[in-house]
């Protein structure tokens, strides 16, 4: 398993990539997710930029504006088989510039999860960004957001893709 890091607006973006594809995506400190991943998938580390570079150019293509849609390919080992198809539902249906509630994306699922699990299962997204739980909202509102700095991450992401109007201080 590869690992690397790349600067954006919200922060420090670390990712594990397997020989199969991107297995985990976060912010933060890449020594601490480097552990917290090796630990949790008992893989050994393998020092292989060249496994890294395309998920690192794109999530800072996405960041600048200039990607819209993700080609590397998603490794959905940490995941359940019921979060592997609500996530994977989110991931094949909500494109940029669109959101879902947490009930639509319930129901698309198929799987019969409630909407308030709905959203457990999107803090619980091992590979935030790239499969987007960021365009999950509430009915009511943005709902909640474990990535980042929290719902302002959020509100960041859905104002670069179009859905949320920037403000008068949005950089």
């Amino acid at each position: 398993m590869a690992f690397g890091s790349v600067p954006t607006q919200l922060g420090e973006m670390v990712v594990a990539v397997t020989e199969d594809g991107v297995v985990s995506v976060g912010w933060g400190r890449l020594d601490a997710f480097r552990s917290r991943v090796l630990d949790r998938l008992g893989l050994a580390e393998a020092d292989d930029p060249g496994r890294t570079g395309a998920v690192l150019g794109e999530l800072g293509d996405y960041y600048a504006g200039r990607l819209r849609v993700f080609g590397v390919p998603v490794d959905w080992r940490l995941t359940s088989p019921v979060q592997r198809r609500v996530l994977g539902t989110l991931y094949e249906t909500v494109p940029y510039g669109r959101a879902v509630t947490y009930g639509e994306l319930a129901a698309r699922s198929g799987t019969g999860v409630p909407a308030r699990a709905i959203g457990s299962i999107m803090g619980a997204n091992p590979v935030p960004i790239i499969v987007p739980c960021h365009r999950v909202i509430a009915g009511n509102g943005l709902g909640g957001f474990s990535g980042g700095e929290g719902v302002e991450s959020k509100r960041w992401l859905l104002t670069l893709e179009g859905y949320l109007q920037p403000t008068l201080d949005w950089e």
